[in-house]
Formats: structure tokens, sequence, C-alpha cells
């Protein structure tokens, strides 16, 4: 489902509807939107607003009816953000958003974004917590759908080299792990204490018995636990020798509050999961573009560590 509602949310206590709107006015304005208006449509087809296509929105006042498969599935009330699981994981709307009566929101381009993350870059950690939960929902929902040979696994891809480099450097030699094909690196429903990059080699991750996601050299996981303290979604194993690079749950909070690139990054690899996963659920796979392609859209760090906190 492409929203993040804090009333259904296991994440309500991190999700403040004050602080969103405070990071929405750094840098939109609130606009209106009549009764009956399709805001955005499921794979975006039928666009009635294509200016507002890949925004994330912050509705002030009104109702937003969620219908996925043309069926209800959520209502949108003041105060909830929604849409930003295809605008973070840049992938087809899984829902559509029809305003049920006149809506006021706030909406943001990616550069809006981007500007405003610059300015508040905390706001991202409470946009992961949220989606964090709402892809715990999305898993717990899929039942038999995990299974392997279903709607197939996505490439993950979210860091380039560059970027690598600076959290070695950031992190020290020290935070560098070498694992053998076939180790267990993480375990699922197992409570997590570090988020782990890829270096060298590849990683697959892997829900029950089906395999979901297949990392290599700059892509992250594991971010989930530290964001929510809930246990691992998933399990992750070593598929061929692997080369990581672990961060703690402190140094992973530091970086999201000090750098907005950072958190930026993590957003994308938190939105690309979860909007793989529900059009998952909903039983559509992602179209092969939609994948991301490695070093494609990426935010670097700035590369000398006292920029971090820029």
């Amino acid at each position: 489902m492409d929203t993040t509602s804090p009333g259904n949310s296991g994440s309500l206590s991190l999700y403040d509807p004050a602080v969103a709107l405070d990071f929405f006015q750094s840098a939109g304005r609130p606009q209106t939107i009549a009764k009956g208006t399709t805001i955005f449509s499921e794979n975006e087809k039928d666009m009635r607003l294509p200016r507002l296509s890949r925004r994330i929105y912050l509705l002030l006042q009104g109702e937003v009816s969620v219908v996925a498969n043309d069926e209800p599935v959520a209502t949108i009330r003041s105060g909830e953000v929604f849409g930003e699981m295809a605008s973070m994981g840049r992938m087809p709307r899984s829902a559509s958003a029809v305003a049920k009566r006149e809506c006021r929101v706030i909406a943001l381009d990616d550069g809006q974004f981007q500007a405003a993350l610059g300015r508040k870059p905390g706001f991202a950690l409470m946009l992961m917590s949220v989606m964090a939960s709402r892809l715990r929902e999305t898993i717990a929902g899929l039942g038999a759908a995990a299974s392997p040979g279903d709607a197939g696994w996505r490439e993950a891809a979210v860091l380039d080299k560059e970027l690598l480099a600076d959290l070695e450097q950031v992190l020290g030699p020290a935070a560098r792990f070498r694992y053998e094909a076939g180790r267990i690196i993480m375990r699922e429903g197992h409570y997590g204490v570090a988020l782990f990059a890829v270096l060298e080699g590849r990683v697959t991750i892997g829900i029950g018995d089906g395999v979901v996601e297949k990392v290599g050299p700059g892509g992250v996981f594991g971010e989930m636990s530290l964001v929510d303290r809930a246990p691992r979604l998933a399990t992750a194993v070593a598929e061929t020798d692997c080369t990581l690079l672990a961060m703690s749950r402190h140094m992973f909070l530091h970086l999201v509050k000090r750098s907005p690139k950072f958190g930026a990054s993590l957003l994308k690899a938190v939105g690309e999961r979860a909007a793989f996963m529900a059009l998952r659920r909903a039983g559509r796979s992602a179209p092969s573009d939609a994948r991301p392609a490695p070093g494609a859209q990426v935010h670097q760090l700035p590369r000398r560590t006292g920029a971090l906190s820029r």
C-alpha cells in the first residue's frame, strides 16, 4: 500500500504530525484538490494531475481513499503522509489515491524533498520508521506469495564506490568483516545490532523459504531492525565470499541525523524494498526497467569526514 498511515502503524510513537508539517511547509505550499479527484493512480495510469506524479504528500485537511485492485484498503486523514513508497522507491504506484472530499495537501517533488531534507535531515529517520512499519505489514500479508518462484527477486544497488569509500573512512578497518559463501549473516526473527553494506561479493536476502533480494557491491541491508528496534524481517546468507561493512545503530542514527545525503540514500533503499514487496503482495512483478542499475541515481556523501554534518 502506497501510504504511511500512522493511525494504523506500529511506529505511531515515532511519527509526529507537527514535525511532518514543519518539514513539508519548509519546501512546499498547500493546494486544494477537488472531491473525487484521483491524486495518483495504481500503476500510474489515468493520471489526472500529471504535474504531481511521483510526489510525496502530506494531507492537511479532508480525507483520501486508498484503492488497490478496485477495493478500498485505507483512509488517509489529516496529518498523515501518503505516496511515499513510489516516490522513494522509484517504482509504479501500488494503489490509487482519491479525494473523498475536498482536500488540502502539500505535495513535494524530488527536488523539493531533497531541499527540505538538507535543512531537516532528522525527518529521514521518522519517515523510515513509518515505512518500516508499512513494509512489515506488507510482508505479514504475503503468506504463500513469499514462496520461491512466485514473483522473483530484485537486485539491490544503492551506494556507489565513492560513497562506500566515504563510509569506510568514517567507520574504519574494524568495521570490515569477511563471510564465507553459505554463512548466515543475519537471521529472520532475531534482533539486529548492525546495518551492513556490501563491499565485495553477493548476499541473498530471503523471507521464509523464498528469495526476495540479492545484494551486491554498493547494496545495504539490515537497516530496518535498526530503525524500529523490531526483529529482523529477513535472513541474509552469503551467496559468495563477501566483505561487508558493519555499522552500529549509534553510528547509523548519527549519520542519518547529520547527513541529508546519507539519509536520502537509506530512504531510497527502504522505499525500493517497500514498493517491490507491495507490488509482490498485489500479485504484480516490478517492471525490469524499475529495478535500479548499479551506480544509478545515487546520493554521495561529501568526500571529507567533517562534511558529514552538512
